[in-house]
């Protein structure tokens, strides 16, 4: 799921050497973006010392960003669910995902709550 590609938990190794190889890049690319979210996070914290000593301390030597990823999932989940389903208008996703277990994420492809039906992302790939 896209939540854990973001956050590079994905599973998914590829089928044949293509996908092996569009998975790599993908990687890599994902590093990229995340060292640039790093570099202008730390440039906006330069004003406030301690904060910034905190990012570093969060988020230094991780070269693959996981942590910052992890986070930056966190905060835009929800915004990213809007984003993917934009022209879904009132349609309700394929299955039953909702907390109560029998509803179907009824409003825009969210729970009545509001939440997208990506709030088990927190459950292991291999368990979902």
């Amino acid at each position: 799921d896209i939540g854990d590609i973001v956050r590079g938990r994905d599973f998914f190794r590829g089928y044949d050497k293509k996908d092996r190889e569009q998975k790599i890049e993908l990687e890599n690319n994902l590093k990229e973006i995340f060292k640039e979210i790093y570099h202008n996070l730390m440039k906006d914290l330069k004003k406030d010392e301690q904060k910034e000593a905190e990012a570093k301390n969060r988020y230094d030597g991780d070269e693959s960003y996981y942590q910052l990823r992890e986070d930056w999932w966190e905060l835009n989940r929800q915004e990213v669910w809007k984003a993917i389903t934009c022209n879904a208008g009132s349609a309700k996703y394929f299955r039953l995902t909702c907390s109560d277990g029998g509803s179907s994420a009824p409003n825009h492809c969210t729970c009545v709550t509001g939440d997208p039906p990506t709030y088990f992302d927190y459950v292991p790939q291999y368990l979902r």
